[in-house]
């Protein structure tokens, strides 16, 4: 399995594509779906799914064409069901002073185990950014996708509608922080991390 980030979007979201020798999963397609195109094709893989893990409008731009390009369909939480037909939900009116929508989502995340194609995962339900965050777990590598909840020395803002930071707290001691310490963290923004520098650095919520 291997795993490449590439910057997108107006905020320089983190997109990931996630994939093996034959299946692709495209994580939180910001914008720049070009960018996207141009890997899957150069590493010859057949995208299966978009994943979001969670419905602002830095996280979605690319959606609508990636998943009419490739003929896929979206997954994301259903607390933010409504999120991305609504630009007073997501966000892009208030940030951008323009609408960022998409159509909804055909498949509603559940916390537990995933599989797309030849690809499996774990779905981590871990709100506090928003309702619905989810992180996406990959055992097997060792690797967790955190979205906008865990950053390098830094947590998701708690601000925005539907954000609270008690209940992003949580959701890191009680569910990312106990993974291994050894567990790679892919954020929504700026570089990768570990559990175990997270734990012992992070200036939010030290262990």
């Amino acid at each position: 399995m291997k795993i490449t980030g590439m910057e997108a979007g107006p905020l320089g979201t983190n997109c990931y594509i996630v994939h093996n020798d034959t299946d692709a999963l495209i994580i939180d397609p910001g914008g720049n779906p070009e960018a996207m195109t141009n890997y899957l094709t150069k590493e010859q893989v057949n995208p299966r799914a978009i994943l979001l893990t969670h419905a602002h409008f830095d996280h979605i731009g690319g959606v609508d064409a990636l998943r009419s390009y490739y003929n896929i369909e979206v997954y994301l939480h259903d607390k933010e069901a409504e999120w991305l037909e609504n630009p007073e939900y997501n966000g892009s009116t208030s940030f951008m002073g323009s609408k960022i929508v998409t159509k909804r989502a055909e498949h509603n995340l559940e916390q537990g185990r995933l599989a797309i194609g030849s690809i499996t995962l774990k779905v981590i339900h871990t709100p506090g950014h928003s309702p619905g965050s989810v992180s996406f777990l990959f055992s097997d590598q060792q690797l967790v996708i955190s979205g906008d909840v865990l950053f390098n020395q830094g947590i998701g803002r708690t601000d925005l509608p539907g954000g609270d930071m008690s209940v992003l707290e949580r959701s890191i001691r009680d569910s990312l922080y106990q993974l291994p310490d050894s567990y790679t963290v892919y954020p929504g923004h700026g570089p990768a991390t570990s559990i175990g520098n997270e734990k012992m650095y992070n200036p939010f919520f030290p262990v």
